[in-house]
């Protein structure tokens, strides 16, 4: 961009990287107050602390403002859950990103610093409870038969998404999907997913599948509007953040409302994955579960096949040989 302004202080510059990202089809309502809070909470560590940071952001591109910067991360979040540090660190870095681009900064003052270290959740495939649970929750019709459809065909989130209503074979409990490298294939989905489609399209033949709750406040492809409704096909992203707001409360039960307020919800693709696991836990064969799947090889399917904890217990005591009563 160039700079046309004396670098703001760092509240400034920070309302600014924000205001800029709000525009319709940029961030959610959601997503900007999240990196205003980010930004805010960084902003007063600074300011208490009497850095010049707080007063000139171009400051922080020197090795005293770096410093400075590190420390007010720290003083802000270092005592919270790894996760929610990483998505603090990465709302700054786009920040900073942002100034740099406006030459209000000439460094990225968190270059040499460590990301936190996320623990990987071995458990990723929900519990048949769990997924039970998920069909309970009070939501819209449109993300109902959206999340019915994922676990069912155990389809990619952007193969469903991208479904238009020509593509569906009602009668056939399937729809063609387009997988990854291009290749065209059927996803086949069960009694639950073909109760909820004519509800949601309501006698609709064209456009996409599943779309946005409003019309759009910007130029949108014609492939993605719907030209009955006028109203655009929903993205990946307001998806994944509708699903993981509402799964919330089932992934941290017992969570006071202010923790859900920064807790995680689940993932689409745990949908897909449970799925997977749901299917070798009751037997199903390697290949049925590979032509399911979409899956080039048995290697990549492997991680989404293996039989969950409960699944095991099962086995185990099954095959427990003090069991007074034997079982064919």
């Amino acid at each position: 961009m160039g700079q046309a302004f004396p670098a703001p202080t760092f509240g400034h510059a920070a309302e600014a990287f924000v205001i800029a990202h709000a525009a319709p089809g940029a961030w959610s309502a959601g997503t900007a107050v999240k990196y205003r809070q980010t930004l805010a909470a960084l902003g007063g560590q600074l300011d208490g602390a009497g850095q010049a940071a707080a007063s000139d952001v171009a400051v922080l591109g020197t090795p005293a403002g770096a410093s400075a910067l590190e420390a007010a991360f720290t003083a802000a979040f270092g005592q919270l859950a790894p996760a929610t540090r990483a998505r603090h660190l990465s709302a700054l870095r786009s920040a900073l990103a942002w100034w740099a681009e406006a030459g209000w900064v000439t460094a990225d003052s968190t270059a040499g610093w460590a990301r936190p270290k996320v623990p990987v959740d071995t458990t990723r495939a929900l519990t048949r409870a769990q997924v039970a649970a998920i069909w309970k929750l009070d939501v819209p019709l449109r993300d109902k038969a959206l999340w019915r459809m994922l676990y069912e065909t155990a389809a990619r989130a952007e193969e469903i998404l991208g479904l238009d209503v020509p593509d569906l074979d009602l009668p056939g409990k399937r729809g063609r999907v387009i997988s990854k490298g291009g290749t065209t294939d059927w996803g086949h989905w069960q009694t639950g997913t073909a109760m909820l489609l004519p509800r949601l399209l309501a006698g609709r033949r064209e456009g996409p599948v599943f779309l946005t709750a409003r019309k759009p406040g910007h130029a949108v492809a014609s492939g993605d509007l719907c030209p009955v409704t006028r109203r655009a096909r929903l993205s990946y992203r307001r998806a994944a953040e509708s699903f993981g707001r509402a799964t919330r409360p089932l992934a941290n039960p017992g969570a006071r409302h202010e923790e859900l307020e920064e807790a995680h919800g689940w993932t689409l693709h745990q949908l897909r994955h449970s799925l997977l696991t749901h299917e070798a836990e009751d037997g199903t064969s390697t290949p049925m579960l590979l032509a399911r799947s979409r899956h080039a090889s048995v290697r990549s399917l492997e991680r989404y096949a293996r039989p969950g904890p409960e699944a095991v217990a099962r086995h185990v005591a099954a095959a427990d040989p003090a069991a007074r009563r034997r079982r064919p």
